[in-house]
């Protein structure tokens, strides 16, 4: 883990990545996950709420912001093979504070885990990076495309022993069945598992879609407000062709399906022109402070958050014996609980960003 200085940085990311991160705080830290606001919860299958996008955000921010970095990048340093050995060391590290971070705080090697949020993380960010330095944005289109296709070909068309052929329930689909046979150690619904190997693919093209909209940020050939015009059409584009695939691939983030990743990059496509437009273009930032400070640190936050609750698990016992379960309406101070959490977990790292240090791991 090392730390740099801060340099130039584009606001607007940052705000974006901050706030996401602080929602994935808020909806993984409820008190009790017995009293949750229904937008606060995922889908429990097909279909989809405000919370079903976060992760995906955080891949498409991750995507713009390995775009414009790697291409700064390439244009100081253009040693493939040293640069390409540094982001494999990365990708190794985060996938690995994933799997201790699922461990904490019992570290119960029994009940490891090896998928999970950070990992999918790590394995998007190498991919992508891969791509980034060995193909044009063009390319990166086509391959993003076909990921989708043959993802939707394969979950419908490949026959799974002792299931069929386009079942797509839970626990019983070829992505269920390849996680069965390939990963070791624990899933997380037991039979099958959100972060799995083959659902991967597909975020993947996730990650393509915030490289795109990174391609389309470095050109200096458009305005600021060009750019915004083309992430507005680009994104409201992906959020119909998303909505209309659904009909026949629904739309699903356990099995993150290729009409997921259409919709939920569309919706951030949007939400960041949105973003930059009023922070970069219109100049009005200084509202989105928080989600600077957060975004800053995005990882390191998300961290935090994940090592907070299990340090405070007595205190959140007795809060939830004392307070949430007498409560008349218990899912408020549920969601207080994990308020807290993300307020607790914003002072590290606003210190670090008052210092002008940014962590990299």
């Amino acid at each position: 883990m090392t730390h740099q200085k801060t340099s130039q940085r584009l606001i607007s990311l940052d705000a974006f990545r901050g706030f996401t991160v602080a929602a994935m705080i808020v909806v993984n830290t409820p008190a009790t996950e017995e009293h949750v606001f229904a937008p606060l919860r995922h889908a429990a299958w097909n279909g989809f709420t405000p919370t079903d996008a976060v992760f995906p955000f955080f891949i498409f921010a991750m995507g713009i912001s390995l775009t414009l970095s790697y291409g700064k990048l390439r244009a100081k340093d253009g040693q493939t093979k040293r640069v390409l050995l540094k982001t494999a060391k990365r990708a190794v590290l985060i996938f690995l504070i994933g799997v201790l971070l699922g461990l904490f705080p019992q570290f119960d090697f029994s009940e490891i885990r090896i998928p999970g949020v950070l990992q999918r993380i790590a394995l998007v960010f190498f991919f992508c990076a891969l791509l980034f330095w060995y193909t044009t944005w063009k390319q990166q289109a086509v391959i993003g495309s076909f990921l989708l296709l043959a993802y939707w070909l394969a979950m419908t068309c490949i026959p799974v022993p002792g299931v069929g052929t386009g079942i797509l329930e839970p626990g019983k689909n070829l992505a269920a069945w390849i996680d069965s046979l390939v990963i070791p150690g624990k899933m997380w619904q037991g039979t099958w598992d959100p972060e799995g190997i083959l659902s991967t693919v597909p975020a993947i093209a996730s990650g393509i879609s915030g490289m795109l909209v990174g391609h389309l940020l470095a050109n200096p050939q458009h305005t600021p407000e060009r750019k915004v015009s083309w992430m507005y059409l680009a994104g409201f584009a992906s959020f119909l062709l998303g909505s209309a695939w659904g009909w026949v691939f629904p739309i699903n983030k356990n099995l993150w399906t290729s009409s997921y990743v259409l919709y939920t990059s569309g919706l951030a496509t949007m939400g960041f022109a949105s973003l930059f437009f009023v922070i970069e273009i219109l100049g009005k930032g200084n509202w989105a402070k928080p989600g600077v400070v957060f975004g800053s640190n995005a990882i390191t936050a998300y961290v935090i958050g994940g090592i907070l609750p299990g340090l405070l698990y007595a205190v959140n016992d007795w809060y939830v014996q004392a307070i949430v379960d007498v409560s008349g309406r218990p899912e408020w101070p549920s969601l207080a609980w994990a308020i807290f959490i993300c307020v607790a977990c914003y002072i590290p790292v606003y210190l670090l960003y008052r210092n002008k240090i940014f962590i990299k791991i």
